[in-house]
């Protein structure tokens, strides 16, 4: 690296005799400054090297390389500073905006527009002295590790601000939108971001750039750092702008969706709560974000189990989204995904069918099939249909959704872990035990690693895995699993909660295979009492746990109970059937 160096300055700047003479008086002087002190005589050569082309640079160069040291080494865009410089995000700390334009302005900004060829121009300066390296396949730059940590020692005044410009850079670089293509790009950033962060402190960062930021780390699924960050911002905006402003709510809605990611569904409903009655006092019913907010609140409901309270919000939100943005806009297909979800959960799969195919065509015409709404309607049918028992259908979709999840939001976004699960449940419906199993394992501990090991979704994803242990044969495999799944279920979700009472009849099953059958007999009671009164008696799903008590009361010779239990089940299926 060395020998490259002087190379490059050579050939710029000298002659190989001058070249000599410089190097030796340049490094005496070097050498007295603290930084390049060390016990390797070859990083303090390059170190002097690097300092003989930095002092040839001209101040835009400078400053690239400065923004370069506080960005990761790797994956430097232009296309971070151009989005940056045409960005229309307003700032709520107006100066800071204007000093990130003054820094924009020597790389390229002109006016409202970007200049492709002052932003290169510096570049090639930088790399006539093998500063930089261009990777052609990804059209990203790059510096070497040791390049990096050298030029960071050759930042001068208040490191802090410039960490601050540079953050607040890449804040504006990006929108918020769910398309792919922004999704894609701030995946790049993650990186870069996390490099600039940790030494700032979070009371000087602007909070709408807090609010950009707590986005990157939400896509990573990196929950903890995304609560703090909301909070944070939201807390800010209550200082500065009062509990009522439009900006502050917005806050108040990203932290509750922070919570509904957590799990803390009754911390995000309580927020919500709020932010609804606000925006409907201020804004109407109509208004698209009190629209926004009570289809957030229904979610809430829904992942609680309160089915009846989430499924009149939905209609209400789609019905009034249909008249105000019309029968094709993203926001109208993400309420009738909802619904739809919601008459699944009901099991009412016929109208949950009929809605979802609906939306599955009209978001491949309009947002193209690649596109995660667009890859969450397929996810959704192929649900249905595993419901339905048409296994090989919902295979076949299922497999797509995997693949194109995988693509477009990586290995580990929520939706392609739900996507894997998915398959595996269709596996394991199908018999294929031992294609379902791996699924669930890596589903489990991926969710264990993003989420930690007491999330509901983590719990969801060990219930599933304690399944196909029973289906298996490996009946103390499950039994360990579900009794720590049971108690955790019940401590984090509550005990009415339908994937605590799902849990509990699985146990029982694992129990009836170890012949446990008065164990079996306390958990199907438990659960069928608690399916009446959430459910109603006739429900498909109470009606399900009538049918597996009364079972178990035939094998313990409690042959009246079993009988009067089956003489309901058999009258509520002949009312539905109308016979």
């Amino acid at each position: 690296m060395a020998v490259a160096q002087a190379g490059a300055f050579i050939h710029c700047h000298s002659s190989l005799s001058h070249y000599r003479e410089l190097y030796q008086r340049e490094r005496d002087n070097l050498l007295q400054n603290e930084e390049t002190q060390g016990q390797d005589p070859y990083e303090l050569a390059v170190y002097s090297t690097w300092r003989l082309s930095y002092d040839k640079l001209d101040p835009p160069a400078r400053l690239f390389l400065h923004i370069c040291s506080l960005l990761h080494h790797e994956g430097i865009s232009e296309e971070m500073f151009e989005k940056a410089a045409l960005s229309q995000v307003n700032l709520d700390n107006s100066e800071l905006q204007d000093e990130v334009a003054k820094l924009l302005g020597q790389l390229g900004k002109q006016d409202s527009g970007w200049s492709s060829w002052t932003f290169r121009k510096v570049i090639m300066r930088l790399g006539s002295h093998s500063l930089i390296e261009y990777d052609h396949q990804n059209r990203t730059y790059s510096i070497h590790p040791l390049i990096h940590h050298w030029s960071g020692t050759t930042l001068e005044g208040n490191r802090s601000l410039m960490q601050n410009l540079v953050l607040t850079m890449i804040a504006l670089s990006f929108s918020l939108t769910f398309t792919e293509d922004d999704f894609m790009y701030r995946r790049k950033l993650l990186k870069h971001i996390t490099n600039l962060i940790t030494s700032l402190k979070p009371e000087d960062i602007d909070p709408l750039v807090v609010l950009h930021i707590a986005q990157i780390y939400s896509d990573a699924v990196r929950l903890k750092e995304t609560e703090a960050l909301q909070v944070m911002a939201m807390e800010k905006r209550k200082r500065m702008l009062g509990d009522d402003h439009p900006d502050t709510l917005i806050s108040m809605e990203e932290v509750a969706g922070t919570y509904w990611g957590l799990g803390r569904w009754s911390d995000a409903e309580a927020l919500l709560l709020v932010v609804l009655g606000k925006r409907r006092l201020v804004l109407g019913d109509d208004h698209a974000d009190t629209l926004r907010g009570m289809e957030h609140l229904a979610d809430t409901y829904r992942e609680q189990g309160r089915w009846s309270d989430a499924e009149p919000l939905y209609f209400v939100v789609m019905e009034k989204r249909k008249l105000v943005l019309g029968d094709d806009h993203p926001d109208t297909f993400e309420t009738m995904i909802n619904l739809a979800n919601m008459y699944r959960y009901q099991g009412r799969l016929s109208d949950a069918e009929a809605l979802e195919v609906v939306v599955m065509e009209k978001t491949k015409r309009v947002l193209g099939d690649d596109h995660p709404d667009t890859i969450m309607s397929m996810s959704n049918l192929a649900n249905t249909y595993s419901y339905q028992g048409r296994l090989k259908e919902a295979d076949t979709l299922q497999l797509v959704v995997l693949e194109k999840s995988k693509q477009v939001l990586g290995d580990d976004h929520p939706n392609t872990l739900t996507a894997m699960g998915n398959l595996a449940h269709t596996y394991r419906e199908q018999g294929r035990l031992d294609d379902a199993e791996p699924l669930f394992v890596m589903v489990t501990e991926k969710r264990k690693q993003l989420l930690g090991d007491d999330h509901p979704h983590t719990l969801r994803a060990m219930s599933h895995l304690a399944v196909t242990y029973w289906k298996q044969g490996r009946w103390n495999d499950a039994e360990v699993l579900q009794v720590v799944t049971m108690e955790k279920m019940k401590r984090v979700l509550g005990d009415d909660h339908s994937w605590t009472l799902e849990n509990m009849a699985n146990l029982a099953n694992t129990h009836r295979d170890q012949g446990h059958l008065d164990d079996v007999v306390a958990l199907q009671e438990a659960v069928m009492e608690k399916k009446k009164q959430l459910l109603s008696d006739g429900h498909p799903d109470t009606l399900k746990s009538m049918s597996s008590l009364a079972a178990t009361y035939r094998d313990l010779g409690h042959l009246d109970d079993a009988e009067a239990l089956e003489s309901i089940v058999e009258e509520h299926k002949k009312r539905r059937d109308g016979s």
